[in-house]
């Protein structure tokens, strides 16, 4: 008997199959908006927290979807690279069964429609938590507090050294 990706004996419909949704980035009518930063949040986190959540593959592709422009440039007509030459986008691709499928299809999609509504930079909640968790990945986040916390020593890691004595 086999066994499905939630380890309940496999039904006659859980047979795999795979999906892909394109999701077209709207950087023409935002072009100062930072889509992929807020996409792919500190260290990538928030694009592996929307992959973890819904078992679908997200990527961006498209121009922009590199870092770096001048390797982008060398890189555009190359095999496997033929996606630079269009607009940025989103893929989501899911390869699961079919009886989950397009609900895990339309929640990715769901987030990341969510995640590429620009927003006033005063209102950008998801923003803030992205600073938040990236300040905590750092080791330098201090909660919003009006006393000190932790340690009050000048010596400490985040600033001032001690003076060398000649010792």
């Amino acid at each position: 008997m086999t066994m499905d990706w939630q380890g309940a004996p496999a039904s006659p419909s859980s047979f795999t199959v795979k999906r892909i949704l394109r999701l077209e980035i709207p950087v023409d009518t935002y072009p100062n908006f930072n889509f992929v930063g807020r996409l792919l949040g500190p260290r990538g986190n928030s694009l592996k927290r929307v992959e973890a959540t819904t078992g679908c593959r997200v990527y961006i592709r498209g121009k922009g979807s590199i870092k770096d422009p001048d390797k982008e440039e060398k890189l555009r007509g190359r095999p496997g690279y033929e996606h630079l030459n269009e607009p940025l986008h989103i893929l989501i691709e899911a390869d699961l069964p079919a009886n989950i499928v397009d609900i895990r299809l339309r929640q990715a999609q769901e987030i990341i429609e969510e995640l590429l509504k620009p927003v006033d930079e005063s209102q950008d909640y998801i923003k803030r938590q992205q600073l938040r968790e990236l300040a905590m990945l750092n080791s330098n986040y201090r909660e919003e507090s009006p006393g000190p916390s932790g340690s009050v020593s000048p010596f400490n890691s985040s600033g001032m050294k001690r003076a060398k004595t000649g010792r």
